[in-house]
């Protein structure tokens, strides 16, 4: 593949071991090219405007503007296109929460292996998530308190049975399109097209963002008879 369609990475990390590491990981990946590194997040904001990355490797503890701040700016430059991947290096709930909040697509230990790493930036590249079921409940506390408007119950009402069934499954932590077609019965094409619609209507920019407002309406998303 070459670059000009290959998934164009930014490595943030205050480690300069730790970034050269992640880049000969995806070297000789095909589909996927490291356009930049940054040790800093106030760098990360800078590289993400000139570099324009798909996808954003993000470590969520630096000096200066932490890898927060740094995610909650360059979704905001960006208009949401970069997908930013948290690394954390032991999985701390609260700094998680923190960048799912503020628009994170999805997060990852330091400790990943090499496979992962590139399946999780293919995964957000394409709208998916990546963020396990204990993290999606952890979350629940942090949003379950902010009442819910009357934009929300529009954004609820306009959405099909389907789309409410797996707007639940992917609050309760079923994160995988296989395991959602699965639970309803349907084709994986299927959840897709329903995954699409539903980010239109409710107006996010992946699943990972789209359970993050299932949990946070939850008590609206009533499920409705005609699944299909």
């Amino acid at each position: 593949m070459t670059d000009e369609h290959a998934i164009r990475v930014l490595i943030v990390d205050d480690n300069r071991i730790f970034r050269r590491g992640v880049r000969l990981r995806l070297d000789n990946v095909d589909d996927v090219v490291v356009v930049g590194e940054a040790a800093t997040g106030t760098d990360a904001v800078t590289a993400a405007l000139s570099e324009r990355p798909d996808v954003i490797l993000m470590d969520l503890e630096m000096p200066g503007m932490n890898g927060i701040e740094a995610t909650r700016a360059v979704i905001e430059d960006s208009g949401g296109r970069v997908r930013v991947i948290a690394l954390t290096s032991h999985g701390e709930d609260h700094l998680v929460r923190r960048a799912l909040s503020n628009g994170a697509s999805g997060y990852l230990l330091k400790t990943h292996d090499g496979a992962q790493l590139v399946e999780a930036i293919r995964s957000v590249h394409h709208g998916e998530g990546v963020v396990s079921s204990r993290v999606t409940r952890a979350l629940l506390a942090d949003v379950v308190q902010r009442r819910i408007g009357d934009e929300d119950r529009g954004k609820v009402a306009s959405l099909s049975p389907s789309e409410v069934a797996i707007i639940r499954l992917l609050s309760d932590g079923v994160t995988s399109n296989e395991h959602v077609a699965k639970r309803l019965g349907v084709s994986v094409n299927t959840v897709r097209t329903h995954i699409h619609a539903a980010l239109r209507k409710v107006g996010v920019a992946d699943r990972t963002q789209l359970a993050l407002w299932g949990v946070r309406v939850r008590e609206e998303l009533v499920p409705r008879d005609g699944i299909r």
